[in-house]
C-alpha cells in the first residue's frame, strides 16, 4: 500500500486527506482494523518512535499513552506493587511485562489518558490486549499481535477499533519535511541517541545518581523528545508520573507536571485507596471522583446529586495538612527538561514533588542560581548539553 485515504484532516472541514510516502515507496504500516484518522496517525507515529527508543535504551518492553501529539504517560515493563495495581484498576488482571508497561503508561495520568492512542514496543500479547479492551481508547500501534490478542482487540467498539501494525525494521529518511502555510520546511531528523553518556556532566555538589535514577532520567529525556515543547517530565520507578507539555513558560511546565505527579502519589494515600465507591461505578467515573476528591474543589461538590450517587457514604476530606504530610514522603523522583531552566524557581517546585535527580541542557545565564538551588536541597543535576524541542 503506497497511500491511504483518510476521512478528513485535523478537522472535518479539512479535505482531502491522506498519508503516503513522497518517494512512492510502500507505507511501513498495515491497518488491521478500523479506520484511523489524521490525528490518530500523528499520535501513532510519534508514540511508536518513543516506545521503540525506550526499548532500545532500557532493554525492557515499553508502552506509551498519547493524546494530541504528546504522551500522557510512558513506561517500561517493571512489575507493579499491590498499591499500583489497585490505583491502576488492574488488581484482578494477569500482567505480562508488556501489560505492566501499558498499565503504568495508562495509569500515570488516567484523566488525560482517557481516549488515548496506545503504542507498544513489542508484539501485543493477550494480557495487554485484555487491559486495552476495557479502557476507552482510540487505537493501538505495535510491531505485531498474537492471534488471540488481535481477536480480542478486533471485538472492541463493535469491530471498528483502530489497530495498526508497523514494520519494526522501517527506517525513515534522514531528512524530513513539513508544510506550513504552503511553505516547506526541511531539517535533519532528530537522531540523537539518549543514553547514560548524557548524564556524565554532574555539576552539583551531590554527584551521586544511582543506576535506577539514571534509567528514569533516560526515560524522561526520551519521552521529552516526542513531547510538544516547552516540556518537562517527572519519572519514578520506570514510568512517567507527570508530563507538562506545550507550555510557553518553563515554570508552568514544571508546575503542571508536578501537579500531575502529586495527584499520582496522592492516589496512593490510604483515604483515597479506601474511598467508599458504590458497586458498578465505572472506572472513568472513579477517576473523575478521585480527581475532585484530591483537588481543592472537594468541599464545593459535597451535596451534589452526582457526587452522592458515587459513594455509599460521604468520604471524610483529605485535608491540606494530610496532603502535604503524604507528599513529603515522595522521594527519588527524576526530572528531565527539554531546555534549560532559566530560574531556580523550577527547582523549588520540583523539590516539592520529591525530585532528587535532574537532567537538563544547561546554558542559562543563571545556571549558577539553578545549581545553587539544587545544592540547597542536595539534588544531583546533570547538564546534558542537548536540547530536545519537538514541534
Amino acid at each position: 500500500m503506497k497511500e491511504l485515504a483518510l476521512k478528513y484532516g485535523c478537522n472535518p472541514n479539512q479535505k482531502p486527506s491522506r498519508i503516503f510516502m513522497k518517494d512512492g515507496a510502500e507505507l511501513p504500516i498495515e491497518v488491521l482494523s478500523g479506520r484511523p484518522g489524521y490525528i490518530n496517525f500523528l499520535d501513532a507515529f510519534n508514540s511508536w518512535q518513543l516506545v521503540k527508543e525506550l526499548k532500545e535504551a532500557t532493554g525492557l518492553p515499553a508502552a506509551a499513552s498519547f493524546k494530541h501529539v504528546s504522551p500522557a504517560g510512558a513506561a517500561v515493563g517493571l512489575p507493579l506493587s499491590d498499591v499500583l495495581r489497585r490505583i491502576y484498576f488492574v488488581d484482578d488482571a494477569e500482567l505480562s511485562p508488556l501489560a505492566c508497561a501499558y498499565a503504568r503508561a495508562r495509569g500515570a495520568d488516567r484523566m488525560s489518558s482517557y481516549g488515548d492512542f496506545i503504542a507498544l514496543s513489542d508484539c501485543c500479547d493477550v494480557p495487554t490486549a485484555k487491559l486495552i479492551a476495557r479502557e476507552v481508547s482510540d487505537g493501538v500501534i505495535a510491531p505485531d499481535y498474537t492471534e488471540e490478542a488481535l481477536a480480542i482487540l478486533k471485538s472492541k467498539r463493535k469491530g471498528s477499533y483502530n489497530i495498526i501494525k508497523i514494520d519494526p525494521s522501517y527506517n525513515p529518511a534522514p531528512i524530513e519535511h513539513k508544510d506550513v502555510y504552503g511553505i516547506t520546511f526541511e531539517q535533519g531528523r532528530n537522531e540523537l541517541k539518549i543514553d547514560e553518556t548524557l548524564l556524565s556532566n554532574v555539576i552539583t555538589a551531590n554527584k551521586e545518581i544511582p543506576a535506577d535514577a539514571k534509567r528514569d532520567l533516560i526515560i524522561s529525556l526520551i519521552a521529552l523528545k516526542y513531547t510538544q515543547s516547552n516540556s518537562v517530565c517527572y519519572v519514578k520507578d520506570g514510568q512517567a508520573i507527570g508530563i507538562g507539555a506545550g507550555q510557553q513558560s518553563r515554570i508552568h511546565c514544571t508546575r503542571l507536571a508536578g501537579n500531575k505527579a502529586d495527584i499520582w502519589w496522592l492516589r496512593q494515600h490510604e483515604k483515597v485507596l479506601n474511598l467508599p465507591f458504590k458497586e458498578g461505578i465505572r472506572r472513568a467515573d472513579r477517576d473523575n471522583a478521585i480527581d475532585v476528591y484530591i483537588s481543592e474543589d472537594y468541599e464545593d461538590v459535597i451535596g451534589d446529586d452526582v457526587w452522592q450517587a458515587t459513594f455509599t457514604e460521604q468520604p471524610a476530606p483529605l485535608t491540606r495538612e494530610e496532603k502535604r504530610a503524604w507528599l513529603d514522603k515522595l522521594t527519588g523522583v527524576a526530572l528531565g527538561s527539554d531546555a534549560f531552566f532559566p530560574f531556580g524557581d523550577n527547582i523549588e517546585r520540583a523539590h516539592r514533588s520529591g525530585v532528587c535527580y535532574i537532567a537538563q541542557p544547561g546554558g542559562s545565564i543563571r545556571d549558577d542560581h539553578v545549581i545553587e538551588t539544587c545544592n540547597k536541597y542536595d539534588i544531583a543535576m546533570a547538564f546534558t548539553g542537548i536540547r530536545l524541542f519537538h514541534h
